[in-house]
This record gives structure tokens, C-alpha cells and sequence, in this order.
């Protein structure tokens, strides 16, 4: 039977405990007869991996891991006392080269860790199961089609000729531990009389909002009255000979799912009725993506219902690269944090492994847009190898099958860099873009998901493929290309799948708790700071130079005198590079339709890429991406002798009433010239205004025409709702952020209102980048710029362990100054 077929109304249930691991040489054992079974006396959770469960054992160190690859690993559990009759065990992945027996007999082989199987079996009541996963290094070492180019960043060419993650296998991107073991569940089913297979789901929505929802499917066993119901809507359906249903709803005014940052993702329980019983095919989505070209044709953006959406966010690494884990209670903690910074989009990355169900459908329910790679990358493939083809479409068939009905899938991607890397070496594109690509991944996703747009690969469109005036790039222009701020406009960025990749500094706490090293030169520090493999820089270097860019700072020097000094800065610069590059962006003129960050969280502790550290913890980068992303925003782009413009932003379904103000400051506190102007903000509307219209005359504002001394040191813009409520701030420093660097002293009032604890804060003078630091606390922004005129109302949230009727308690600095306020 299919591992797609839904069995409906059947007993399933998890084999999650009782498991016991034995690790041994490769090869050691041909089969379970000859393993004394007193040996495999290691506990091991299912699902769950092989590192996972030593590691549980004392017998593995994450932070220094051995390799697994090299080794079997066998996994046994007793089915004694099961009641004796026909059923199926489900796999829903195995990682990688599997064997499954039963009773000591081998029932199963499966050598792709993206493919499901059910294995129909005859329960005695007293029987064994045992699976070994086989070392996988000796089926690296195979040879195959010759490859035409050899990407440098993993460490193994074969692994292009099996189907497993290159988790693992990237040096100085991610932690060394090899995906080994049933990381996704395995479950006994006795199937009920009923069942579902070749289930497609449809949820469109028209021009005119309803929603038309088409489901086919086969539906086998007997039935004399099947219907299907959404949104109070009822079909009777009508069963072909071979139990084949194609049904066909329209939902007149639908209500629609959106991303969140654009409205609310509004989701609706799909039933089939079968004589009376009703049985539930998920919550689906009403929803219609669309790819927008531009008015030139050559560019990318995404289009939601109609309205073109600012697609932001990041690209997702993993929950926990130990584990593999796919539960909701595993993925929540980390796709909440998406969507508190506003974000609307995340992308798994063809570097990556799939995610399961659970994951789509909290993105469903979060309004967040996932962009999925398939499982592609770098390499290149034997495509024309016919073993390798069917494992390909078999692969991807069962992804796009099982999330049908998702409205969170929006984008299919072939794969990551393959056509970036064939074009760099100079082959030409006949040889890089072929026709798996093109063609065959193009053709299953039309089929199993038509309401997604499918792109042959990221990047590519353009002169060439990782051309950012064109088509989808991975743009770090901005970043490891150590080009200035100004590049993001130049390079005519269209869409960057990922972008702006930095070695961001943790929070002082994880580093006090989890790297407690002097900072950047001690080879455990290095050790977690991410790098190409092979290249002579990495991607701190990349953070310095940006620190001594817009600071003024050299690096070295004050790494040498300060170093908690020199790590706040770092802290910050990477916060104002990604403040500055989306303003860009975003502003109402630009050629960008989106932009994701590399990478959302890291998996290890340390001065990773991600903008969360792997504890959880977000980093200073988070907290200015949550402000850079607003739906409601005000942004200052400098235009050189053109002035200083104000973008006002409402990506918001409602019309929204506001007030805007613009205020110069010289010495970080006395004001020489502000405007306001009364505005409503049409929905979905993006609108740019002169700082000289606000203030009725003419002023240097940018400092461009230099007539004299320069007459302040920093721009404020703030926009407020029709009650005063701060919505969104904005902040230029026409002589660089260097030169407004002031010793602020704050007011600060810790109050609470209804049983929530708020940190009440204002100062004359402007205080940048401003950190709170709270043991048992953590506050709704932090991070952040605090100039005069404002007092801040921050809400204070408790950690996971602290007791909520603790008063916090803390401490506040800023890069004016060494000195810290304490509060409690």
C-alpha cells in the first residue's frame, strides 16, 4: 500500500517507546540473528536519531561530534502482545540506507531518507522488529555518472548520488553530526474500512472572492452516501466504478487566507461524510498566489489575492540538528519568533531537509508563506540515471501529495545554486540548466500543486544566474562582498531568496552559559563562527568591516582595549546594516519584491548566521528586522543633493489614520527644525514624501550641500495612530552614526498594569542602540535607537522558567556610553 493512503477511522498508533540502539562497525552483522540482543541496551526515542540517542547515553558530545556515518545501527523493538491480525507499519523516514525486518526476516529496504513506506505485515502477538541503517560511507564512496563540477562546500562528493540532507557534511556551516536513524515517526495501523489514496486539494479564490475548491481522490471500501462539506457548504458526490471522485465547490465570499503581515490567515475544516460519519481532511486555505514579472518582465515578486506582496523573512536551518525533530511542540518555539519580527515568508532551503506536516500547518495557521526548496543543491545531479530519476519523482510526489490543501506553500523551488555554480566555473548554461529543473520537478509540481509558484532554481534569471537585476539572486553584495549600503539600491536587488549573511553575536547570557571564551581569536570562538569552506576570510571579518564602516572603529584595536565594548558594537552594526538595506527595499521607488535573510536560527552556540541563537534567544539582529518589517512603517532613505525622503507604508487591508513627524536634533537633543503632517494611509499603499514638504522650506537635512557647520547630528521620523500610539520610528545620521554617539542618561519607571510589567523609558539626549538585559525578563524590543520627545513603554515578558510575580530587574546600556543603568 502507498505510504500517502489515508486510512480513514483506523487505529494508528506511534511506536515511540521501548526501542533499544546498538552501534556497531559497518558490517559487523549481516542480519538481527546474529546480534546478541543483550548488546543493544541503549534507549532510543522513535522518532529520533542515532546521535540523538547517545548523546541522551552520555556517549556523544554535540559540541564535538564523532562521525556515524561509518558505523551500522540497529534498531530493536518487541511487538509482543500486539493482538495477532493484519496490519501496516508506517515509516515515515529513514535516514538513510535502512533495512526492516520482522521475526528476522527482511521485509524492507529503503535507501532515501525523503521516501515514506508502509509495510503490510501479519501480527502473531509475538514478534520482533529490528531496522539497521547501514554505514553510509561506503555508498559514498560508489561511483557513478561523472560529475562536471565539484562543489567545494560539502565534504563528500557522493553524496549527489544518494538522497539524504548534506546536513552534517558542510564544514564550517553547520555542526558535524551525520543524520542517522527513524527521524520521523513509525506507527502500527489496523486499518478501518475505509480508505483515501491519490488525494488532491484545490483551494482557489477568484476575483470576485469566492472560493472554489476542487478535491479529487479515490476513495476505496464500502460507502452508499459520500459528501463533502466546507464552510457550511454540502456536495453529494458520486462514486466512478473504480471509487474515483472529482468534486467541485464554489463558496460564494469566501473568507480568504492571507499572510499575516497583510491580514489574517483565515482557514476552514475541509469534511467528507461517509453514511453519516464525518471525517476531517484538514483545514484549508482560500488563497491565489501568482508570480509578478514587473512592468519589465524581468523581475520576481508574489502576488496574494491579487495584491503584491513585500515577501520577508529568513531561511530556516532546523529545530535541532541533533534531533531532526518534525512535532509542532518542536517547530512552535521557533515559527512564533517568525512571526513576531513580521515576518510573512520562510524558506527551507535546498541545503536543508524537509519539515513535516506539523510544520505547514503552523505556518497555515501563523499566516506565514513557506518558500520550500526541494532537496537539491550545488551539485550536479545524475539526472539521467534511471535508479536515480525514480527515487526523484517518488520523492517529490510524496511532499507535494501530502500537503495538499496547505495555503502556506507558495513557492516550489528546483533547488538551491546548482545554476550558480555551474555558471561560475564558465560552463555553459545547456550544461547547468537541464532538464530536471526545467522539466521534470516543473511538471510535478504543476500537477500535485498548481495553486503554487514553481522556480527551476535559486537563483537564476538574468545575464546570470545570481544576477540580482534579474529575476531571483542571492544577494550579498551587502555583506560578504564588503560592498557599501549603497550596493542594495545599485545592484537593482529584484528578489533575494537569501541575503545579508553576518556572523551575528549572541546576547552576553548564551555566550556567559554556552561560550565562555575570550571573543574572536580563542579556536573555540572561531570554531562557531561560520566561513566558506576554503576561503581566506570568514564571516566575522565580514562584521567588521561594516563595524568599522559605520562606526569609525578599528576593530582589532577595540576588540584589544574593550571587548564587551567591542561586542555590543558588533551587536549593533549588524542590526543597522539590515535596518539601512531593507529601507531600501521597502521604499516606494525600489525593484525589490523581497528579501530573505540567511539564516533564522543557529545550530550551534556561538556568533552563527542565524538571527536566533540556537538556545532560542534572539539576537539584536532579530529585534531590528521585527522593526525593519513592520506592515505600518516609516522609513528615511538618503537622496544625496536631492534631500532626505520619508517612506510611509500600510500594507494593511484598512485605510489608516496617522500622524507623521519629522524633527532634526543637533547634539542629540536640541531640536532646529521639525514638521508633521496629519495623514491617511490608504490601504495597501506605499508613499514617499520630501522632508522639505514637511517642514514648508528648504534644508540641508542630508547634509549635502555642506553651506557651513553642520547643523545636527540625527533625523528623527515618527509615525503615530490617531491616539498618539507610537507605530513605527525611523533614524538618519547625516554624519554617520560615529558622530551621534552620546552619554544619555535615561528615566526609567518599572510599572505593572493588569498583571503585566511594563519598563516606562525616556532621555534628552538621543541614547543608540539600546540593550535591556534581564535575567528573568525579556523585553518586546530591544536594541533600538531612544531619542527625546518619546517615552517608551516596553512590555516586559517572563522567560520560560521565571515566576511571573517577580518584579524584573536588570540593567540598560547603550553605545554612548560604558556606564550601565540599573533598574528593578
Amino acid at each position: 500500500m502507498a505510504a500517502g493512503t489515508i486510512y480513514l477511522g483506523a487505529d494508528i498508533r506511534p511506536l515511540e517507546m521501548g526501542w533499544t540502539l546498538l552501534v556497531t562497525e559497518a558490517g559487523r552483522y549481516a542480519n538481527p540473528a546474529e546480534v546478541h540482543r543483550p548488546a543493544a541496551r541503549i534507549p532510543a526515542p522513535v522518532p529520533g536519531t542515532v546521535a540523538g540517542a547517545l548523546a541522551d547515553a552520555g556517549l556523544f558530545d554535540p559540541e564535538h561530534p564523532h562521525p556515524l556515518h561509518d558505523k551500522d545501527a540497529w534498531y530493536f523493538r518487541s511487538l509482543e502482545g500486539e493482538r495477532a491480525g493484519p496490519a501496516l507499519l508506517r515509516f515515515e523516514g529513514l535516514a538513510t540506507i535502512a533495512e526492516v525486518y520482522l521475526n528476522g526476516q527482511l521485509r524492507l529496504s529503503s535507501e532515501s531518507m525523503f521516501e515514506a513506506n508502509d509495510l503490510a505485515i501479519e501480527i502473531t502477538g509475538r514478534d520482533d522488529l529490528a531496522i539497521c541503517f547501514r554505514a553510509l560511507t561506503p555508498h559514498l564512496e560508489k561511483r557513478g555518472p561523472r560529475a562536471r563540477w565539484r562543489p567545494q562546500m560539502m565534504d563528500h562528493q557522493g553524496l549527489r548520488l544518494t538522497r539524504t540532507t548534506v546536513l552534517g557534511h558542510m564544514p564550517g556551516w553547520c555542526p558535524e553530526i551525520h543524520p542517522v536513524g527513524p527521524f520521523r515517526p513509525i506507527s502500527l495501523i489496523r486499518a478501518g474500512q475505509n480508505r483515501i489514496s491519490d488525494l488532491r486539494i484545490d483551494a482557489d479564490r477568484d476575483d470576485e472572492g469566492n472560493g472554489l475548491l476542487t478535491a479529487n481522490f479515490r476513495l476505496e471500501g464500502h460507502a452508499d452516501n459520500v459528501a463533502i462539506e466546507c464552510c457550511a457548504q454540502r456536495l453529494e458526490l458520486t462514486l466512478s466504478a473504480d471509487g474515483g471522485v472529482t468534486a467541485e465547490l464554489r463558496i460564494p465570499n469566501v473568507e480568504a487566507w492571507w499572510p499575516r503581515t497583510h491580514g489574517h490567515p483565515a482557514l476552514h475544516d475541509l469534511r467528507l461524510i461517509i453514511d453519516g460519519s464525518p471525517h476531517s481532511l484538514g483545514l484549508v486555505g482560500f488563497r491565489r498566489i501568482e508570480i509578478d514579472r514587473g512592468a519589465d518582465g524581468k523581475g520576481f515578486g508574489i502576488k496574494v489575492n491579487g495584491q503584491p506582496v513585500f515577501c520577508r523573512g529568513s531561511v530556516w536551518t532546523n529545530a535541532d540538528i541533533l534531533r531532526l525533530p518534525g512535532t509542532a511542540e518542536a517547530y512552535a518555539p521557533w515559527l512564533v519568533k517568525v512571526a513576531e519580527a513580521n515576518m510573512n515568508m520562510i524558506r527551507i532551503g535546498g541545503t536543508m531537509t524537509y519539515e513535516s506536516q506539523d510544520f505547514f500547518r503552523l505556518c497555515d495557521q501563523l499566516g506565514i508563506m513557506v518558500w520550500q526548496d526541494l532537496m537539491f543543491a550545488n551539485y550536479d545531479y545524475p539526472a539521467a540515471d534511471e535508479r536515480f530519476a525514480a527515487h526523484v519523482s517518488r520523492e517529490v510526489t510524496e511532499l507535494l501529495a501530502g500537503l495538499q490543501g496547505h495555503p502556506s506553500l507558495a513557492v516550489v523551488c528546483g533547488g538551491s545554486e546548482i545554476f550558480q555554480q555551474g555558471a561560475m566555473l564558465g560552463l555553459p548554461e545547456r550544461i547547468w540548466s537541464g532538464d530536471l529543473f526545467n522539466e521534470t520537478l516543473a511538471h510535478l509540481t504543476a500537477t500535485l500543486r498548481p495553486d503554487a509558484a514553481y522556480v527551476a532554481n535559486s537563483p537564476c534569471g538574468g545575464a546570470m544566474p545570481f544576477s540580482p537585476n534579474e529575476g531571483i539572486t542571492h544577494y550579498y553584495g551587502v555583506g560578504a562582498y564588503q560592498k557599501p549600503l549603497e550596493d542594495a539600491r545599485r545592484a537593482e536587488v529584484r528578489f533575494a531568496a537569501e541575503c545579508l549573511a553576518f556572523a551575528h553575536v549572541p546576547q552576553q547570557r548564551t555566550l556567559d552559559t554556552h561560550l565562555p571564551v575570550a571573543p574572536v581569536h580563542d579556536p573555540r570562538w572561531k570554531a562557531r563562527v561560520p566561513r566558506d569552506r576554503g576561503a581566506s576570510w570568514d564571516f566575522e571579518d565580514i562584521r567588521d568591516h561594516y563595524l568599522q564602516d559605520l562606526y569609525g572603529f578599528d576593530p582589532a584595536r577595540l576588540r584589544r582595549e574593550d571587548g564587551g565594548r567591542y561586542l555590543n558594537f558588533s551587536r549593533a552594526v549588524t542590526a543597522e546594516v539590515v535596518t539601512e538595506t531593507y529601507a531600501e527595499w521597502r521604499r516606494t521607488t525600489s525593484s525589490c519584491r523581497g528579501a530573505l535573510t540567511w539564516t533564522f536560527q543557529d545550530l550551534s552556540a556561538g556568533p552563527g548566521w542565524g538571527l536566533i541563537d540556537s538556545t532560542g534567544e534572539r539576537k539584536s539582529v532579530w529585534y531590528a528586522l521585527k522593526r525593519a518589517f513592520r506592515p505600518l512603517q516609516v522609513m528615511l532613505t538618503d537622496e544625496g543633493t536631492n534631500g532626505l525622503d520619508v517612506h510611509v507604508i500600510n500594507e494593511t487591508a484598512e485605510d489608516e489614520p496617522v500622524t507623521l513627524e519629522l524633527v532634526c536634533l543637533r547634539d542629540g537633543r536640541q531640536t532646529v527644525i521639525s514638521g508633521k503632517r496629519e495623514l491617511t494611509l490608504a490601504a495597501r499603499s506605499n508613499q514617499r514624501i520630501p522632508a522639505t514638504d514637511l517642514f514648508g522650506a528648504f534644508f540641508d537635512t542630508s547634509y549635502a550641500f555642506r553651506f557651513g557647520p553642520p547643523s545636527h547630528d540625527v533625523s528623527v521620523a515618527r509615525l503615530r495612530a490617531a491616539d498618539g500610539t507610537l507605530l513605527a520610528e525611523a533614524f538618519h545620521f547625516p554624519l554617520g552614526r560615529a558622530a551621534a554617539l552620546h552619554d544619555a542618561n535615561f528615566d526609567h519607571k518599572l510599572v505593572q498594569e493588569n498583571g503585566a510589567w511594563l519598563l516606562e523609558l525616556s532621555s534628552s539626549t538621543l541614547a543608540q542602540s539600546l540593550h535591556l538585559d534581564m535575567e528573568h525578563h525579556c523585553a518586546e524590543d530591544d536594541w533600538f535607537h531612544l531619542a527625546p520627545g518619546l517615552t517608551r513603554r516596553l512590555k516586559l515578558l517572563p522567560r520560560q522558567s521565571a515566576d511571573p510575580t517577580h518584579a524584573p530587574a536588570g540593567t540598560i546600556s547603550q553605545l554612548g556610553t560604558a556606564n550601565l543603568h540599573h533598574f528593578s
